[in-house]
């Protein structure tokens, strides 16, 4: 039997209409592009964002998700010194960005990420890969497990810069998903993502000092990250994101043909995110996320979403007084036992009559079956009174 709970009765949620529309619109110039709300993960806009692209340095934020995670795993620290090869050096071409490396020099994994990060060297990637793995072919298998891990579907690294490969590829969907998870994932190191300029203190010349390419840190500060790119054949391409109260906005595009139209069209997509759509948050109350068992070890089994934090979703601005029942279904009795992080409920979001929004619930603890005894009378108890 389909067991329902109506949550809440009417949640009265008092929209300010900034103007009459409801929608994201992906501007015209731009060829690939998606717009996520972080903590939701929800798509609000989203254009051939499953075609392949050539990431570029958009690869680099996955050469910093590898170095993040043997920083966590203790397998290196950031006052490690790698040196640099003739390859590294080397492999800047004209016009790729450059941290300036020189050959046989020894220079910490700190002042590698910024040179990664910020000034988005070329050099600074084959250094870290190498310093890591031994060679960039191997770090990429690094790369690609990690993709893997966070369901990266449509990607392939097969080099830690970016450089123009055809066996490096990923699409803008896949770009947001990395940068979600490295926002979820690294707080401790991603403040690297929002410094404005880095200066390399070089041997044998003067400290060079070179600012973000991410021109919106600069032009508005609840943009916190992440990363620019260019190549030929994929042109100019950013993913970004802007954290304001509790809503976090990430956007990803590529293929916008000159760098100013690329920081136009983003900064057009983060404001029209945080102005035309309201993140609605619905903390976990235990009387209203709570099962009744039957026949369990326990009686009452607390059931929560993806996010440990609360529900999320998304609701236009425009949407006045509107008024949103909630609804928690599932099968009554459920089957015993019951794993912890089984799914056993689907909440649902209702617009008047319109399903708004759903999500999975997942069980928060094992149930078994209970005692013999407690459970015949309880049997007994359910035919007298039903």
């Amino acid at each position: 039997m389909i067991f329902r709970v109506l949550l809440f009765l009417s949640i009265i949620i008092n929209f300010f209409c900034v103007n009459s529309f409801s929608q994201v619109i992906i501007p015209d110039k731009v060829k690939y592009g998606i717009v996520i709300d972080h903590f939701s993960g929800t798509t609000l806009a989203q254009k051939n964002s499953d075609t392949r692209i050539s990431p570029a340095s958009l690869t680099k934020i996955m050469t910093a998700v590898i170095v993040f995670d043997q920083l966590k795993n203790k397998k290196i620290k950031l006052k490690d010194q790698f040196t640099v090869s003739k390859k590294a050096w080397n492999s800047t071409k004209s016009g790729e960005s450059t941290m300036f490396l020189v050959p046989g020099d020894k220079v910490s994994v700190e002042d590698l990420l910024r040179g990664l990060i910020i000034v988005s060297g070329v050099d600074a990637s084959i250094v870290l890969a190498e310093g890591i793995s031994g060679s960039e072919d191997q770090f990429a298998l690094l790369m690609n497990a990690k993709a893997k891990e966070i369901n990266m579907s449509s990607t392939n690294f097969s080099n830690s810069s970016g450089t123009f490969s055809k066996d490096n590829y990923s699409t803008v969907r896949d770009i947001a998903l990395l940068s979600s998870y490295l926002i979820n994932n690294y707080q401790e190191y991603y403040k690297y993502f929002k410094e404005k300029d880095f200066a390399w203190v070089r041997t044998g010349g003067n400290p060079v000092k070179q600012e973000n390419r991410n021109v919106l840190l600069f032009m508005d500060e609840s943009v916190d990250g992440i990363k620019t790119g260019h190549l030929a054949d994929s042109k100019y391409s950013i993913a970004v994101t802007k954290k304001k109260d509790n809503k976090r906005i990430i956007v990803v595009i590529s293929g916008l043909p000159t760098m100013s139209s690329r920081a136009e069209s983003a900064k057009f997509l983060l404001n029209s995110a945080f102005n035309k759509i309201d993140l609605i948050k619905i903390p976990y109350d235990k009387d209203k996320f709570r099962i009744k068992i039957w026949n369990g070890s326990s009686s009452y089994l607390d059931v929560r979403g993806r996010n440990k934090d609360g529900i999320f979703f998304n609701l236009p601005k425009n949407l006045k007084n509107t008024k949103i029942k909630m609804e928690l279904e599932y099968e009554y009795p459920l089957s015993i036992p019951i794993k912890k992080y089984d799914k056993v409920a689907v909440l649902r979001v209702y617009n008047n009559k319109e399903v708004v929004y759903s999500e999975d619930l997942f069980a928060q603890k094992d149930i078994g079956e209970k005692n013999r005894f407690f459970k015949g009378i309880q049997n007994i108890n359910y035919y007298l009174w039903r």
